[in-house]
């Protein structure tokens, strides 16, 4: 027991000495830290009040328990399946479509051998990712216009019929997803441009000599390297698959669209802001938050079991 406690007081100095050795860091690290605490972890315990029948008057402390009642309204409301269903929707199709997009791109960009033309195709593709949601969403509503829109001049070009796009809900999941990827596609290979600029060249001369295609160094070589990198924002993507941002659904939502664009960021907001009925809102949004957990955890483990390649 001696032996053991002596072996902890001096792993308790050892520690000590590092960090007064240390000091500038863990002080350049202050700030962060602060505004973790701040903006982070001190609102979660707001959390408590999807427990409660929360009143502005009476505050957090005194609004009166009511157990899981916001959880069984909410799960019994009409909406429920609808917001669910949308929201895993627009999550899935962005998922399945837009995940690959930037890996396709970063694989062909990489095979040009035009160093002006890459850069110039890269900054077009960066571009649109600066784009406000705001502003997107205007534009998304100019050229869907069913009288003045571009798209619309094109297909009545072609002897089609003016669609109305926007109220049109089959139509809204696509135009959600699509124009996600044509914004996010270029900043989204960023990551995969830097882990292929380490792919060691004497790999690629020596497919050369062995006379590889293109496809065969891809799929061979360029793959491989990403592979741990995909798995890892693969992960990241899973933990929010619920996470559909309101802004721009909210910005394109309409009366006649609102079956197919209501998700649960929407439902919130409008529980808990438009409606004052912050506790209601507050129990969606902590069931949003465990979904997610759960679903990057169990991601995480299968990663981890199948590949090795984990965040934890």
């Amino acid at each position: 027991m001696s032996r053991i406690k002596s072996k902890s007081i001096q792993a308790g100095q050892e520690k000590k000495k590092s960090i007064w050795k240390n000091w500038q860091l863990y002080l350049m690290c202050l700030p962060a830290v602060i505004y973790f605490l701040i903006f982070a972890y001190k609102p979660m315990y707001g959390i408590i009040i999807a427990f409660k029948d929360y009143s502005m008057r009476k505050g957090v402390i005194g609004s009166p328990w009511i157990g899981f009642d916001n959880f069984q309204r909410l799960f019994s409301s009409y909406w429920f399946p609808v917001i669910l269903k949308n929201t895993l929707t627009l999550s899935c199709l962005s998922l399945l479509l837009g995940f690959p997009i930037p890996i396709i791109l970063a694989l062909v960009l990489n095979e040009v051998s035009n160093n002006r033309f890459r850069k110039g195709f890269q900054t077009l593709s960066y571009a649109p990712h600066f784009i406000s949601t705001v502003v997107l969403c205007g534009m998304l509503t100019l050229f869907l216009n069913p009288t003045s829109g571009v798209i619309n001049r094109f297909v009545t070009m072609f002897g089609g019929n003016a669609v109305n796009f926007l109220q049109e809900p089959a139509m809204y999941k696509w135009i959600y997803v699509l124009s996600g990827i044509w914004q996010e596609m270029g900043w989204g290979s960023i990551i995969y441009f830097a882990t292929l600029s380490g792919v060691d060249r004497a790999l690629l001369e020596a497919a050369d000599i062995d006379g590889a295609s293109r496809l065969q160094k891809i799929w061979y070589i360029n793959l491989p390297v990403l592979v741990p990198t995909i798995l890892i924002l693969l992960i990241l993507n899973c933990g929010s698959l619920l996470s559909v941002g309101y802004e721009k659904v909210y910005l394109l939502q309409n009366a006649t669209n609102l079956s197919a664009s209501e998700v649960i960021s929407t439902f919130v907001y409008k529980s808990g802001l438009e409606k004052a009925d912050f506790s209601f809102g507050a129990a969606a949004d902590l069931f949003n938050s465990v979904v997610n957990t759960i679903v990057l955890v169990l991601a995480n483990t299968i990663s981890k079991r199948t590949t090795k390649t984990s965040l934890f």
